[in-house]
C-alpha cells in the first residue's frame, strides 16, 4: 500500500490512496485501535481524511498512519440493518439486460449477499455500499433524471444505494423503500455509515 500524505489546514492529515480496498483497509485499522488525538476518520473512493485535536500535531498523525497495518479481508462489524425493498424501479428492465439476468435474478443477487458502507458522500445519509454480487456491476444511465425519489434503491459500478432524500442522480434505479437512511434528529443521522453491513430484503 503507498500512501500519499496532504495536510489541510491546521487539524487534517488527507491520505490518498489507489484502490479503494486500500482505504477501507486502513480505515479499519484506525478505527479499531484510533491513536490518541484523532477525532474523525472521513473515507472516500480514494481517499482518507483523518481529522485530529490539539496538542496532537501533523507529524503524529502521519507517524500513525505510516505504522498502521490493515488487514486483508472484509472489514468485520456486529452492526447490520435490514432495508426491505419493493423491487419496482424503473431500470430494472435495462438492468437486467445489462447483466444478462431476468428481473427476478436481479433481485436474488441483490438481496443475495451482505453489502458494506464503504464511504458515504453525494448527499448527506448516502452510503456507497460494496462487496455485493459481481455481476449486478452496470454503469451510470447514460442521462442522469432531474428528480430521484427518496428511498430509491440503485445500483452504478461496482455500488449499491439508497437516496436519501429526492435529488437528481444518474444511478440505475431498481426499488423503493421506506427505511429512513436520514434523519438529523437521530443518534447518529445516518443510518448507512462506513463499516456497518447492509442486507436488503424483498418486501412482500
Amino acid at each position: 500500500m503507498t500512501a500519499r500524505l496532504h495536510r489541510c489546514g491546521d487539524h487534517a492529515v488527507l491520505v490518498e490512496l489507489d484502490r479503494l480496498e486500500e482505504v477501507v483497509a486502513l480505515y479499519d485499522a484506525l478505527a479499531a485501535d484510533t491513536p490518541p488525538g484523532i477525532v474523525d476518520l472521513v473515507p472516500a473512493a480514494r481517499t482518507l481524511l483523518v481529522r485530529f485535536e490539539p496538542p496532537t500535531r501533523h507529524a503524529e498523525v502521519e507517524s500513525a498512519v505510516l505504522a498502521a497495518r490493515p488487514a486483508g479481508g472484509r472489514r468485520v462489524t456486529t452492526e447490520e440493518v435490514v432495508i426491505p425493498v419493493v423491487y419496482d424501479g424503473d431500470d430494472l428492465a435495462d438492468v437486467a439486460r445489462l447483466t444478462g439476468l431476468t428481473e427476478r435474478e436481479v433481485v436474488a443477487a441483490h438481496t443475495g449477499t451482505v453489502w458494506t458502507v464503504a464511504f458515504c458522500g453525494f448527499a448527506p445519509g448516502f452510503g456507497y455500499l460494496v462487496g455485493g454480487d459481481p455481476r449486478l456491476a452496470v454503469p451510470r444511465r447514460t442521462e442522469s433524471r432531474v428528480r430521484v425519489p427518496t428511498g430509491a434503491v440503485a445500483l452504478a459500478g461496482e455500488f449499491s444505494g439508497v437516496y436519501p432524500r429526492e435529488s437528481p442522480g444518474g444511478w440505475q434505479l431498481i426499488g423503493r423503500t421506506e427505511t429512513v437512511v436520514w434523519d438529523i434528529a437521530a443518534d447518529p443521522p445516518a443510518l448507512l455509515r462506513p463499516g456497518v453491513r447492509v442486507r436488503f430484503a424483498e418486501a412482500s
